[in-house]
């Protein structure tokens, strides 16, 4: 019997398998339903990350408004990251039940005045408050490769999902670049005081959230055939969705290899993460430059993701055309090993020019790591690969809060007040710069 017009397969501009799902990946098309919904998920996680990442490259302004302390700035970091672990808990489920059109868009505009609201803190406390709920919006970060491998088939969806990510994470790079200098705009331009510029500046990223979780809502669609919820319906696919979801749970959660992919990309991302955090202050206090060229320089590490996580993928794909799955993880091994070596040697170089280099060249290959990780998480399990991409994530997050924890209990031991005001034995050792143990770690 023929299906009814409705549930005919519309004509695609890519070329498709047989789930419509696409077989070929030209990120600069924008060609719908595919193109259109790759492009839509890397802009809204890319304001996620901005947002969340627009605070650390003004840490050195708030810390004197503030009086904050080293341990104050350490737990509001790690604040972050706990936050972004409950979202990221809830997201997959919810993506299941929604789609990640709605899922995406609804987290943004539920977190986006929590970042207006850092212009309204006055206290430590407050800071760490609002540092909490900022990282809630990481948690996009799964409805994007939710969506991703929704739209792609999986002879691409490893390029999908590296290109997808690299590029959203790119907010980060951007937020240490552009929040300096709309902090400078504002003090040069408006002629208010450094305690009023800062609040100001945090209206941008908020803004830029809103708009994209609109775009998203307004062309947006969550699989190549249509809307999720409207696809389920007309299948007749909510029946027992309660039982059939605890029980893919369940399979995901048995799988072993989750909980080793899970732990190999928390010391890739949740070390990428736990750099964008610190890496603006580091170069400020350890080697004594403005906050602009602070920012300048973080910013390369955050924008290497243009071309680095996105390489991840296409190694992957290319690893595993030639050498099937064994081809994918020896990649992964390769270029995580390499990380962990620049990560150690990026806490050991005392000279400016030198600790530049070894960062942009960190940057790229901890990003790449990330890549080839979420090259093999979709052949894991089909059947749970949702609940994967959900759970995957979130095992970055307690990784980030330990080494987050262990630094800045370090600084407070070594420095006992301010980093930047303790130059005496900086000048004379900059190894011995306490924020450098996390690269050490």
């Amino acid at each position: 019997m023929e299906d009814p017009p409705s549930l005919r397969k519309p004509p695609f501009s890519l070329p498709v398998d047989a789930d419509d799902k696409a077989t070929e990946f030209r990120p600069f098309s924008l060609s719908p339903p595919h193109m259109r919904a790759f492009h839509l998920a890397w802009l809204s996680l890319f304001a996620c990350f901005f947002s969340t990442f627009s605070i650390p490259p003004l840490i050195p302004i708030i810390r004197e408004d503030l009086k904050l302390t080293q341990s104050d700035i350490g737990t509001a970091g790690i604040a972050s990251f706990v936050g972004s672990i409950f979202s990221r808990l809830a997201m997959g489920p919810i993506c299941d039940l929604v789609g990640p059109r709605i899922a995406s868009a609804i987290l943004s505009l539920i977190t986006a005045p929590a970042i207006l609201a850092t212009s309204l803190v006055t206290s430590a406390k407050s800071f760490i408050l609002i540092r909490f709920l900022v990282g809630f919006s990481l948690a996009n970060f799964v409805a994007n490769q939710f969506w991703m491998s929704s739209m792609f088939s999986g002879c691409v969806v490893g390029v999908a999902n590296g290109v997808s990510a690299g590029w959203a994470n790119m907010g980060a790079g951007v937020a240490q670049l552009v929040m300096p200098i709309i902090y400078t705009a504002i003090c040069n331009n408006l002629h208010v005081p450094n305690s009023t510029a800062w609040r100001v500046a945090f209206i941008v990223p908020s803004l830029f959230q809103v708009v994209t979780a609109i775009l998203v809502l307004t062309y947006g669609q969550d699989l190549p055939d249509g809307n999720y919820r409207d696809y389920c319906k007309k299948k007749r696919m909510l029946l027992d969705s309660k039982e059939k979801f605890m029980d893919i749970l369940f399979n995901g959660l048995k799988n072993y290899r989750g909980w080793m992919l899970a732990l190999t990309y928390g010391f890739c991302f949740g070390v990428e993460l736990t750099t964008d955090n610190i890496i603006a202050e580091y170069f400020y206090d350890r080697f004594d430059v403005n906050i602009e060229v602070a920012g300048t320089i973080a910013a390369m590490f955050g924008m290497a993701n243009l071309f680095s996580r996105p390489m991840g993928g296409v190694v992957s794909d290319a690893m595993g055309r030639r050498f099937g799955m064994r081809g994918r993880l020896w990649g992964l091994w390769a270029v995580h090993l390499l990380a962990g070596l620049l990560c150690v040697l990026l806490g050991r170089v005392d000279s400016l020019e030198g600790s530049i280099v070894v960062m942009c060249l960190f940057s790229v290959f901890v990003q790449a790591a990330s890549g080839l990780t979420f090259g093999v998480v979709p052949f894991v399990s089909k059947r749970s690969v949702f609940d994967l991409l959900s759970f995957t994530p979130i095992n970055n997050m307690p990784i980030c809060i330990v080494i987050t924890h262990e630094s800045c209990r370090h600084a407070v031991a070594v420095t006992g007040s301010n980093i930047r005001d303790d130059r005496e034995w900086r000048d004379h050792g900059g190894s011995r710069d306490p924020v450098a143990s996390i690269f050490k770690l």
